[in-house]
């Protein structure tokens, strides 16, 4: 949550206005919360950033072989998650005329990636809704789009590194500043 206060202070200093609201995304009650929050006193909420998301670890295994519990973790935070954050601001988006919504989908969206079943096929569902919201709601002034990053280094990620580096055809992954 430091992180986020940071953000929020440096967008307040130059003059804009932020708020950041941290939320189970796989509940919808928390979601609804969250939005409303996030619209809060200025009425408003012109962009959406969804990009909760696990990966199942290091606990790489065929589909046949893939925990059912994992499979419906990550299904349930990743694309669920997105699912629910994009329809209450987009019901938002909607009443006001105007927003942007940027889905964190992955680079394993567009192509699959062995051993990650679940998040293969949550991020595969992450571009789909969000092509999906683009075209619902682009004629009323709403943009929808994601990102399709690759392996990214992040502490998130920091226990599972050799067994994704392994996987991912490079052998290699991007790196934070």
């Amino acid at each position: 949550m430091a992180t986020l206060r940071e953000v929020v202070a440096e967008i307040e200093a130059s003059g804009g206005y932020a708020r950041a609201v941290v939320c189970d995304v796989s509940d919808e009650a928390f979601v609804r919360h969250a939005v409303a929050a996030a619209i809060g006193d200025a009425g408003r909420l012109d962009f959406g950033v969804n990009s909760a998301g696990v990966s199942g670890g290091d606990d790489l295994r065929p589909t046949a072989d893939y925990a059912t519990g994992t499979f419906d973790r990550i299904v349930a935070i990743d694309l669920r998650g997105t699912f629910l954050s994009m329809k209450y601001e987009l019901e938002q988006m909607a009443s006001q005329g105007f927003g942007s919504i940027v889905n964190l989908a992955s680079g394993a969206g567009l192509v699959s990636v062995p051993g990650f079943s679940g998040y293969t096929a949550a991020k595969h569902g992450v571009i789909g809704l969000t092509r999906t919201a683009a075209l619902d709601y682009g004629s009323l002034g709403i943009r929808v789009n994601a990102i399709a990053a690759g392996l990214v280094a992040t502490p998130l990620v920091a226990t599972g590194r050799s067994a994704r580096i392994a996987a991912h055809p490079l052998g290699t992954h991007c790196a934070t500043r």
